[in-house]
């Protein structure tokens, strides 16, 4: 059941328009001139797109948002098996695009911009020379290329060392990456001048300025925890150079001024600050106000994430799931944890489906949801495994594959395959979220965005159900978190908790008592196949 909550008063009243009890705004200093009215720019790295989104800080409202490309997906080039990439040009020639398209919106004064943010796709590997001009493709989260470098690196460091310091393995992140590009391409290597993230690279093609964040190293494994700086015994075992990675600026902070040549080509003001960056999910945390311990947000787009916030440096010591800094960590006054669990294959398998069972004639998402809602709960006996997009942490960096079990040609039909297509990416959650609550980290409510997956009645009842949860959905994207990440770092808000007046939730769904039985009885089904899937002879 969905209840519409749109009378409801504001989620977390206290932390809209004023300051949490306990914290102390930032120390912002300004080099522009806040011009009236103004307005806030977000920016999305995505995988699958660019979004912008225009937002007023005086009232918290989104002006206008876009996204580029609009009919289509961006594509992720796959050279090889277990290789994903995407050039970093195409990243911002849909900038550019998306940032016309605002422009061409109602209300949407481009030149009151005041500040602008980024959040971008995490783990991804982008090389620039000394002209900063991209070396190769950028090597993106779904690339598993890196995985028994990083499995090699977690044995020899030890495993105690790299989650003591590393709070993870270093399994298939940024790091290891470099480390392949060294082995595999040494050319490319000895020419690249910087290494960086995504949101790092859209960053330099703005502000002409190499910089990262001590979050974003994070991400990458690249951040020691015990010594607050660059992980440098890992990259000595790897051979990388130390220097190759930009210098780390607070995630809230003015990170360096919109240089001429992009405020021509974007039609933005000379001189704005770049003032925020994060990779996707500990923005897509912020962007729902997830940002103290014992606060979980979810996500399920091309992937499907759980974030659970901490104050202490908790780790899994399989490293199924992973600890990062997260955007308002502070080390001394308030230290605060990212854990996140990824199911790769989550709405990429629902767009899978719709291309390959209908073609682009076919039906809508929304009427593939219907559909699948005609099936009963655990498909009669149908199951999907959705681990079809590269190497799934939660199964130990294993590349299983997708699949689907016990289909039956006399009973089984679209909407059974529909339906245990959405089942199957809410058990693969769920058995993520296992591995977090046995770290401690758990909820009775987790936040989401009310989009992608979760715009499926069907998967939101069932993801509340299955995680004895209560799901508050909210109005709000990666886009929207970044422009409000924007603005504390320029400091128009003095405070974090201080960005979030006009978000609204839009629906809150209980978990199901009368269906958990039958949710139940089919996760065990899945998770008896998945079992018996890692077990089998490779």
């Amino acid at each position: 059941m969905i209840h519409d909550v749109h009378d409801r008063a504001p989620m977390h009243g206290s932390l809209i328009g004023g300051e949490t009890e306990g914290r102390t705004a930032p120390n912002h200093t300004s080099s522009f001139t806040r011009r009236l009215p103004s307005m806030l720019l977000g920016y999305d790295i995505g995988s699958s797109a660019i979004k912008a989104a225009l937002l007023d800080p005086d009232t918290g409202n989104t002006v206008a948002s876009t996204r580029a490309p609009s009919d289509h997906e961006m594509s992720m080039d796959a050279p090889r098996p277990g290789w994903a990439e995407q050039p970093p040009a195409r990243w911002w020639r849909h900038v550019q695009a998306a940032t016309d398209a605002l422009r061409s919106r109602p209300n949407a004064d481009l030149q009151a911009v005041q500040a602008i943010g980024i959040t971008y796709q995490m783990h991804g590997l982008v090389l620039v020379d000394e002209n900063h001009e991209a070396l190769r493709p950028a090597i993106v989260w779904a690339d598993s290329r890196a995985v028994e470098i990083g499995r090699e690196a977690f044995g020899a460091l030890g495993t105690d060392w790299c989650l003591r310091h590393l709070l993870n393995s270093p399994g298939n992140f940024t790091a290891a990456k470099l480390a392949w590009v060294k082995r595999h391409e040494p050319d490319v290597y000895d020419r690249a001048h910087k290494a960086m993230l995504p949101g790092d690279y859209l960053a330099l093609k703005l502000t002409g300025t190499v910089r990262t964040t001590p979050s974003g190293l994070s991400e990458g494994t690249l951040w020691d925890v015990q010594r607050q700086g660059l992980a440098v015994d890992l990259l000595d075992h790897f051979g990388l150079d130390p220097d190759l990675w930009p210098e780390p600026v607070p995630t809230f902070s003015e990170q360096g001024a919109l240089i001429p040549t992009a405020a021509e080509t974007l039609g933005l003001p000379e001189g704005i600050p770049v003032a925020y960056r994060a990779g996707d999910q500990p923005n897509n945390a912020f962007s729902l106000n997830v940002l103290e311990p014992g606060e979980l947000a979810a996500t399920a787009g091309t992937s499907g994430v759980i974030y659970g916030v901490g104050d202490t440096p908790a780790y899994d010591p399989p490293s199924r799931v992973n600890t990062f800094l997260h955007v308002n960590h502070e080390p001394e006054a308030r230290p605060r944890y990212g854990t996140l669990m990824c199911v790769n294959g989550t709405g990429i398998l629902n767009r899978w489906l719709r291309g390959t069972l209908a073609g682009a004639d076919g039906p809508s998402y929304q009427e593939m949801n219907a559909e699948a809602a005609q099936a009963p709960i655990g498909a009669e006996g149908l199951t999907v495994l959705p681990f079809g997009n590269g190497a799934e942490r939660t199964l130990g960096n294993r590349d299983l594959g997708a699949s689907v079990h016990g289909l039956n040609f006399n009973v089984h039909g679209r909407p059974h395959l529909l339906r245990a297509a959405q089942e199957g990416i809410v058990f693969a959650l769920r058995y993520g979220l296992d591995i977090m609550r046995e770290m401690g980290l758990s909820a009775e409510t987790i936040r989401a965005g009310h989009g992608n997956m979760f715009l499926s009645p069907l998967f939101a009842t069932a993801f509340a159900t299955l995680t004895d949860t209560t799901v508050e959905l909210l109005r709000t994207d990666g886009a929207e978190g970044a422009a409000r990440g924007a603005g504390v770092g320029a400091g128009l808000y003095a405070a974090p908790s201080d960005a979030f007046g006009g978000l609204e939730p839009v629906t809150t769904v209980p978990p199901n008592p009368e269906q958990a039985p039958a949710y139940a009885e089919a996760y065990a089904r899945w998770t008896d196949t998945l079992a018996h899937q890692l077990n089998r002879p490779t």
